[in-house]
């Protein structure tokens, strides 16, 4: 096995895939079956600078720099020969935020990132102009916000792109995007695959007043869908990411992508009627829909795969902060009384026991957040936890109540497209530290969206195996093959994942919980007005 391996490294036909994560940028080497190879990481923290959540440009190629380096270090370790050359390349990054540049290719301001909530009076007028959802951190709600806030570089703007679009730009010299990362940028027309040129001429109209020397159109990057070829890795490039200068110039590189994006592709969900949630810190759920939504709303936001069909989003801020402070609490007593619990059991103990509890979690309510929560329309959160006297307090119950919550939001997200919308969808597939414990969070899951849910094994390989994946599919695809087929015949044939079905008492129970939640949002607006 490893001398076939081995050979593919030397010939050339590996795939290396690299994303730039906010707390990691991770290099994943895959080899002909798909599977990953080597691997190398490099950890880092973005830093809050004149009140702007940014990374610098010393900070985003020393990070690229290492975990390239180390993964070429996994290579000799494991089969004694230095990286040369690969099959091809896939660059990913955090989406949308803010980065412009000159004529000269310097960098006008420094990197604002997707966390920054500093453009709600221009997401909401570009809202209302296109008659679509704008999020605060999409790119174009950045540089409207410039223009508002008559910022001094806006006249000097040449190239505005993301962050996954600068490194490639830098390697290839070609300004490109993916067009799922290019539907974080501007709206996309789903015809064209292209920005949406009625939104574009509309912009371009709103500031003529400005007398700015450029028109949208000639700022933003090239939008290019999965499987085209997006450049080739340049001399210069080439000793930007390898610093030992082993690596040949000359290597195709796949469009640049999204981490949205890679996590559909990492999960299979890029076909029509199905949808990936990833639970963790946050919660989010991909939903590919078939048509159109009817009508604009603030809870969706709306972007494309890679291969440019439409998803819709729901992203809820708070998912397992304060159940994890509450598992951390029984840690502390487990400790006191003398007791010493492998954490890994202990969350396993607590998770089994809430399947236990009365379908409705017993009348008790519960929030979690920790911060501010857009769907329920909150700008800062408090955890609660309340009762009334004649509810069912025992163990299974708050633990379940926790659990529950967890999804809450997310839910009142979701039912607009499942209920409202009628959206279908077939499975949803589940990934995150929420489905650690076997079958608990799946199950939950089901219950909260009433839809089966599956959990694959290779979920954890993340959105670095994603964007390797799109080069991979880049460089094999046959005539005429979408990436929906590549993906479920040649990567996640032989993959298992195990589905489950939603149980009807679940999913009883979750509506009657959802009445609750929705009724005693007064009790946390009221915790947040007086604590």
């Amino acid at each position: 096995m490893s001398f076939n391996i081995k050979n593919a490294i030397q010939s050339g036909k590996t795939v290396l895939g690299i994303e730039l994560g906010s707390t990691r940028i991770k290099a994943v080497l895959i080899g002909e079956d798909h599977a990953p190879i080597a691997s190398g990481s490099h950890d880092w923290e973005n830093s809050y600078v004149n009140n702007i959540w940014t990374y610098s440009i010393e900070d985003i190629w020393k990070g690229i720099q290492d975990s390239y380096q180390r993964m070429t270090n996994d290579v000799k370790q494991q089969y004694g020969i230095t990286l040369q050359t690969v099959g091809a390349i896939g660059f990913s990054g955090m989406m949308h935020g803010y980065m412009t540049f000159d004529k000269d290719g310097e960098l006008l301001m420094p990197f604002r990132t997707w966390r920054n909530n500093i453009t709600e009076q221009s997401s909401k007028a570009l809202t209302e102009l296109f008659n679509y959802q704008i999020p605060q951190r999409w790119s174009i709600a950045h540089l409207y916000q410039a223009i508002l806030n008559q910022e001094e570089h806006i006249a000097d703007i040449s190239f505005q792109t993301t962050l996954a679009g600068y490194i490639h730009w830098k390697l290839t010299g070609q300004q490109v995007l993916g067009v799922g990362e290019a539907s974080g940028v501007f709206p996309i027309d789903l015809n064209t695959k292209n920005y949406n040129q009625t939104m574009i001429n509309q912009f371009n109209e709103l500031i003529a007043s400005s007398n700015l020397p450029w028109k949208l159109e000639d700022i933003l990057p090239k939008v290019l869908v999965a499987g085209e070829n997006a450049g080739v890795l340049t001399e210069e490039g080439a000793k930007l990411l390898d610093v030992t200068g082993e690596l040949k110039a000359g290597i195709p590189l796949c469009p640049p992508e999204g981490d949205a994006g890679t996590g559909m592709v990492a999960t299979n969900s890029v076909a029509k009627r199905t949808g990936n949630v990833s639970a963790g810190t946050s919660v989010f759920a991909m939903v590919v829909l078939e048509k159109e939504l009817s009508k604009v709303y603030s809870e969706i936001d709306l972007v494309t795969t890679p291969a440019g069909n439409l998803v819709a989003m729901a992203h809820s801020n708070n998912c397992s902060s304060d159940l994890n402070a509450w598992v951390g609490l029984f840690d502390e007593f487990s400790k006191a009384m003398g007791i010493d619990v492998n954490m890994n059991k202990l969350y396993g103990t607590l998770y089994n026991l809430a399947l236990q509890g009365d379908s409705d979690c017993g009348g008790l309510l519960a929030y979690g957040y920790l911060s501010g929560e857009h769907i329920t329309q909150f700008a800062e959160g408090r955890p609660l936890f309340v009762r009334s006297s004649d509810s069912n307090f025992n163990l299974a119950n708050f633990v379940r109540v926790h659990l529950f919550t967890a999804l809450g939001a997310l839910k009142i997200g979701m039912d607009i497209l499942l209920k409202q919308e009628e959206v279908k969808l077939d499975e949803i597939l589940g990934h995150g530290g929420l489905f650690k414990t076997k079958d608990v969070g799946q199950s939950i899951m089901a219950a909260a969206l009433n839809v089966p849910v599956s959990v694959m094994e290779t979920a954890g390989e993340g959105g670095a195996w994603g964007i390797a994946l799109l080069a991979a599919y880049m460089m094999n695809k046959a005539d005429n093959e979408t990436l929906e087929e590549y993906l479920s015949q040649k990567v996640f044939a032989e993959k298992a994942s195990m589905a489950m079905s939603p149980d009807p008492r679940d999913v009883d129970g979750f509506e009657r919980f959802m009445k609750r939640y929705t009724e005693g949002l007064a009790i946390e607006r009221a915790a947040i007005e007086s604590l």
